[in-house]
């Protein structure tokens, strides 16, 4: 019998061809840190499939008998085990071996992509495999990556240090890559794999990514619209030509998602102008040779523009008058047809049905096109459903939150009528609590029964406790620093715990506050704050602030509050103040006195101790959906507080503030907001000569200007003393005149009795882009005036005399001459002085008549803080009004 020569089968070495696709996974810590540093060349890895095996299996003479497999052997294998290898393969001891079968064993162990090489010997049925394993991948580096960092692009990547290198893997993980370079619109990125081999059979693949620019949409031709043009089209779509103007948009980088939503948004367009056979034929974007950009295309049809025709409603709920629903649907028979509002009109009946405990209550629109009168009549048919009762309320995901504080929220309980708007209206209390993430909706799922439903809140907590330390510069304060600690829902029981310190130019206080929103289990509210505030007032001259009185108040207040309907409480409070106003005695004294000349007698008169018992009361209504940032409801505050409870200042006053906020489409949010007040004396006052003064004093009255009012300076607005100086008098002292630059003057705003403010603002939604970012723009219109103050002392024509020797001043009020008011009569300056500097006040601002201002405003959630810029132009203001076209607030946290 002759024996066949043994054959060798083999297949080109895969070390060089073998590396395919790209990809990258997340590596061990030590992998990634490791420094990209080769210890090789780096070699191409090939990306399509190796080449068959040169030769076949060992061929089998035919005159030779029949052989059958009497063993099998594996060489060549360092991590595999054999018996391993042997499960990847048909063949087994006893089967009668043939070349084909010797063929099936190579393209099964080739089909493992686990070796580089394979060949088969048969040596009269000993059959001996010899292997060469794939390397092992001992780390994966990537470079070029400049836009895309690491931590973004390993965890997309299947292959991972200490893998048995395939080129699947590699050519699945360069699809990745890719495609995470065109969810960013680069589409003309590419990427290169590359290994270096290294020793004990290991190597390091390398992705060299290129990659390119951000294609943008450079065009959008539509074709076919007749009765609409392309801006206004273009303006539906959330895909936008690249402009130098849309910087911050990413709506202008490709996205093919996105252009099958614009051709939605078309079609949604249309069907609101009553286009009902509209429809987009086509929509195809062409990326231009040089990937930069694409030119999208769409191609529509219009067709003819429908009314709509005769609208009912057919209800089989009971209690439902079809007819009388039909009525007071907004849209009526003529009116132009709008597939939005068909939309809406089944929302709305659904709701309603839900109010009346239809929680499934089933609506559908049934349509009727006539073609030859362009009409669309609506049967809204109501299906019947059993009026649904509330089986249990369920909370889940709440782990340090107590139940009852989740449960507490719910307007529905275990056995109570379903109520849509009650459902609605549970989850903005829950959301409004602020412990949880914000995309929170209760959900309703059916009950053991057809008339059961199970109420479901599945929360997600977020932390709510605050410890903050930040810093920051505003046109309103100048350097502030802010340290607060505080927890909104102490021990998972919804109180509110704090403590915070504020530092600036201007103030400084420490409060510690404590609230229960709900005393032993109730609906009634209690709080308390203990406090210390100092703050240091201010007058204009020569161009800055500068500290008139100083005020340090410490006190505390007592608050408690009782809910008289859903949206409507009553809040009762009791304050305590000691107040301590006084005055720099080397600036405003003389001879141990407080100097009228000096200060001005309104300030003379704010200095002193006095204790300030007040009892107070406000009536609130909120129906805000969100309290943090509203879009739509109202909010009504009116306060009044009695100070006269004893201590030794007396007043009643009366605060309202009101707002409602509008969402008018597309992300567009308008708000109108007012708030005044009035003050009034329980008792007369005077000065220590018995002249009557204001019953107010300078520290309980109201104040206006920015950041309330924009467009003017802080306390801008309102009665207010200027003290003018005179310029270019003669050595004599006489004639000059008064500077008519502001910056001269010495402006003391002194408040009002009265005030009142009016806002209309609306703000502005921005690309997606611009919306990560924080940024919020708004344009307002501002009105308010703050006025009605007793008119204050004030002198004519004041003197200041030096002595000529030793230097000393003092002040004179001297009677101005009526022919000339810089001049004086009845007096004479004493031998050895002159007249250093001379003024004459003058009580200004104190007019009822609004002042106005229009502008622009951006809030920003910067990485360092909250910053708020505002520009604005004064439209309408009275003599003495001091406008600040630009303020700005910011801050940082460290």
């Amino acid at each position: 019998m002759a024996r066949a020569n043994p054959a060798v089968k083999r297949v080109s070495s895969l070390a060089v061809a073998l590396l395919a696709t790209t990809a990258l996974v997340a590596m061990p810590e030590a992998a990634l840190a490791a420094p990209k540093q080769k210890t090789g060349k780096a070699v191409p890895i090939a990306t399509e499939a190796p080449a068959a095996p040169a030769k076949a299996a060992p061929a089998v003479d035919p005159s030779a008998p029949i052989q059958a497999v009497r063993s099998i052997k594996i060489e060549g294998a360092q991590r595999l085990e054999p018996d391993t290898i042997l499960s990847y393969i048909r063949l087994r001891v006893g089967d009668t071996y043939s070349q084909s079968a010797g063929d099936q064993v190579l393209k099964d162990l080739y089909a493992t992509e686990l070796f580089a090489d394979v060949s088969l010997t048969n040596d009269n049925g000993a059959i001996t495999i010899t292997v060469k394993e794939n390397p092992v991948v001992n780390r994966i580096i990537l470079e070029g990556n400049k836009r895309l960092k690491e931590e973004k692009i390993l965890p997309e990547i299947k292959l991972t240090a200490r893998q048995i290198f395939t080129r699947s893997k590699v050519r699945a993980d360069v699809a990745r890559i890719i495609e995470l370079y065109k969810r960013q619109g680069r589409f003309a990125a590419s990427v290169e794999p590359k290994m270096v081999m290294l020793d004990q059979n290991r190597v390091d693949i390398v992705f060299e990514i290129t990659e390119g620019p951000k294609s943008k949409v450079r065009q959008i031709n539509i074709i076919g619209n007749d009765t609409f043009s392309d801006s206004e089209l273009r303006s539906e779509m959330v895909t936008k030509q690249a402009r130098a103007f849309r910087l911050f948009s990413s709506g202008t980088s490709y996205d093919p998602d996105r252009l099958a939503f614009d051709q939605q948004k078309l079609r949604q367009f249309y069907l609101t102008k009553g286009y009902a056979d509209f429809r987009v034929v086509s929509a195809v974007a062409e990326l231009t040779p040089d990937k930069r950009d694409f030119i999208i295309t769409y191609v529509v049809e219009e067709g003819k523009r429908y009314k709509f025709g005769d609208v009912k409603v057919e209800s089989q709920l009971r209690d439902f008058d079809g007819a009388a629903l039909a009525k007071r649907l907004s849209l009526h028979k003529g009116d132009w047809y709008n597939a939005k509002l068909v939309e809406d009109t089944v929302d709305s009946l659904t709701e309603t049905a839900g109010t009346f405990g239809y929680a499934f209550a089933d609506v559908r629109p049934d349509f009727d096109r006539n073609k030859d009168d362009l009409t669309m009549s609506v049967t809204f048919r109501i299906a019947d459903a059993p009026r649904v009762y509330v089986e249990r309320v369920d909370v889940n995901g709440n782990t340090l939150t107590q139940d009852k504080v989740i449960r507490r929220e719910f307007r529905l309980a275990e056995g109570d009528a379903f109520n849509s708007f009650q459902i609605k209206r549970s989850s903005n209390r829950i959301k409004s609590l602020g412990y949880f993430q914000e995309k929170f909706e209760v959900e309703q799922k059916p009950g053991s029964a057809a008339d059961r439903i199970i109420l479901e809140a599945n929360v997600e907590e977020k932390p709510t406790g605050q410890l903050q330390l930040s810093a920051g510069f505003s046109s309103l304060e100048s350097f502030i620093f802010q340290a607060s600690i505080q927890q909104n829902n102490f021990r998972g029981r919804g109180q509110t715990v704090g403590a915070s310190v504020d530092y600036s130019r201007y103030s400084r206080s420490i409060q510690l506050s404590f609230t229960e929103p709900y005393l032993f289990d109730r609906n009634v509210s209690f709080g308390m704050d203990v406090y210390r505030r100092d703050y240091n007032s201010f007058n204009y001259y020569n161009s800055s602030r500068n500290t008139t009185y100083k005020q340090a108040t410490t006190g505390f207040q007592a608050r408690i509050g009782v809910a008289l309907t859903e949206y409507m409480s009553l809040v009762g409070r009791y304050t305590l103040n000691f107040d301590n106003v006084t005055l720099d005695k080397t600036l405003y004294y003389t001879d141990g006195a407080c100097d009228p000349f000096k200060g001005g007698f309104y300030l003379c008169d704010a200095i002193g101790k006095r204790t300030s018992s007040i009892l107070g009361a406000s009536v609130i209504y909120d129906s805000l959906d969100n309290r943090q940032r509203p879009t739509r409801g109202s909010s009504i505050v009116v306060g009044t507080d009695f100070a006269g409870l004893g201590g030794s200042v007396k007043y009643a006053r009366i605060t309202a503030n009101a707002a409602k906020y509008f969402p008018i489409g597309k992300g567009f949010v308008f708000s109108l907001r007012g708030e005044g007040g009035a003050i009034q004396p329980l008792a007369k006052r005077y000065d220590e000569n018995g002249n009557e003064v204001d019953g107010i004093r300078l520290t309980d009255r109201f104040f206006l200007g920015q950041p309330q009012l924009r467009g003017f300076d802080i306390r801008g607005v309102g009665p207010r003393v200027l003290r003018k100086f005179y310029t270019g008098f003669d050595s004599s002292g006489k004639n000059g005149t008064t500077s008519t630059d502001r910056n001269d003057w010495q402006d003391d705003a002194i408040g009002g009795r009265y005030y009142y403010l009016a806002h209309a603002e609306l703000e502005i939604p921005l690309g997606s882009g611009a919306r990560e970012l924080g940024l919020r723009p708004s344009i307002f219109v501002d009105a308010g005036a703050v006025f009605s103050v007793k008119t204050p002392t004030t002198n004519p024509l004041v003197l200041e005399i030096a002595n000529s020797t030793t230097g000393d001043t003092k002040y004179v009020a001297v009677t101005p001459d009526p022919n000339n008011a810089a001049n004086w009569i009845n007096y004479t300056v004493p031998s050895g002085y002159t007249v250093s500097r001379k003024f004459t006040e003058s009580f200004v601002g104190n007019s009822a008549k609004p002042r106005v201002s229009v502008g622009v405003g951006v809030n920003w959630n910067s990485p360092f803080g909250p910053f708020r810029i505002d520009f604005a132009k004064v439209l309408s203001k009275v003599d003495g009004d001091d406008p600040q076209a630009f303020t700005f607030n910011v801050g940082t946290q460290f």
